[in-house]
């Protein structure tokens, strides 16, 4: 591990020892007699630059505008990418941009917390219980409630999938309400949604069919993950190489990341983009997209493409692709046969 890894990792465990107990006195709200519950201001924290992490906050933010239709929401977040995520949520006003490299921006980054306290909201609800700025900055905000996101035990109780990243904010935010006494809301949770428009998708298929140059239904695989996540170049062309022997019937392209690294060394017709939505709006006109789990493996998923999701060493419990047929296949745990199981389901469903 590298001294800065070292550092953070220090760093992110003290913070975590110090704000555990952070919003504690919150984890009921306090109700005046006769006091009418109106939510119209709504600031969700998240602060983290991971694309993944971004995507995975578009169910909570279509949970809140589900549920306070006239709601305006702010979002505090670190990068520019909750810029094109939200792009077409217009319900989203303003998006608080912490800078991803503090210490080189330090003057920015204590802007982005002073920010907090210089506008009330009715409602602030912090996206991840595990992030000890989130915690922290939900304390500091100037709301009449707050939710800081420890995970009731009668949802753990009433959920299997309370676990997931995207749906336990949830199932804490309807649990919350319940005790301002708004109904319960028994509905599924939100699937992960960039809301692609009607031209972004045309575009899309433009330029996929400048690719495939035919009319058949087509496969896009995404080789690359970071760290760990990464298969190996030889499970990556054992397992190109059974798609082409299974489903002679589709094209079968391949996305390049930004490295320009190709697990199948470039056998299959590939592309690249720079811009999620567009990267989004090609996926959307595949029949399924298959990689491990990443950021891209999430924007599939969020362009409501059926996304199979390869797990060796993260929780497909924590972030498993889901909704629109989706499936998460741990590797360890199955063999080639489930994978080509579950695949040939999704195409036949």
């Amino acid at each position: 591990m590298g001294f800065k890894k070292s550092i953070n990792q220090v760093r992110r465990q003290l913070m975590h020892k110090i704000t555990k107990s952070v919003g504690n006195s919150h984890s009921e709200p306090k109700i005046i007699p006769g006091q009418k519950i109106d939510i119209k201001k709504v600031l969700i924290i998240r602060p983290n630059h991971r694309l993944g992490n971004q995507l995975l906050l578009t169910p909570l933010v279509q949970e809140v505008i589900d549920t306070f239709p006239n709601c305006e929401i702010d979002l505090f977040v670190k990068g520019g990418v909750a810029f094109p995520v939200f792009e077409n949520y217009k319900q989203v006003k303003k998006i608080i941009q912490l800078p991803k490299k503090p210490f080189s921006n330090l003057f920015k980054y204590a802007g982005g917390w002073i920010s907090i306290k210089s506008k009330s909201y009715d409602l602030v609800i912090n996206g991840d219980k595990n992030s000890s700025s989130g915690r922290l900055l939900t304390q500091i905000s100037n709301a009449t409630f707050k939710v800081f996101g420890d995970v009731n035990e009668d949802i753990k109780k009433q959920y299997a999938d309370y676990k997931h990243i995207s749906k336990s904010p949830i199932y804490n935010l309807r649990h919350y309400l319940t005790k301002l006494g708004l109904p319960e809301n028994l509905g599924a949770v939100p699937v992960l949604d960039i809301k692609l428009s009607d031209s972004e998708l045309a575009k899309g298929k433009a330029i996929l069919d400048a690719i495939i140059k035919n009319d058949k239904k087509t496969i896009c695989i995404y080789t690359n993950a970071t760290g760990n996540k990464c298969y190996s170049e030889t499970w990556w062309e054992t397992f190109y190489a059974r798609l082409l022997k299974e489903y002679p019937e589709y094209n079968i392209i391949e996305m390049l990341p930004i490295e320009n690294i190709s697990k199948i060394n470039f056998k299959a017709p590939h592309f690249y983009s720079k811009d999620i939505r567009e990267m989004g709006a090609i996926i959307k006109n595949t029949a399924i997209f298959i990689a491990a789990d990443n950021g891209v493996m999430h924007l599939a998923s969020a362009s409501l493409t059926p996304t199979v999701g390869f797990f060796s060493v993260t929780q497909p419990q924590k972030y498993a692709p889901y909704g629109n047929g989706s499936i998460a296949l741990n590797t360890n745990e199955s063999t080639i046969e489930d994978w080509i199981h579950s695949i040939d389901t999704i195409l036949t469903g």
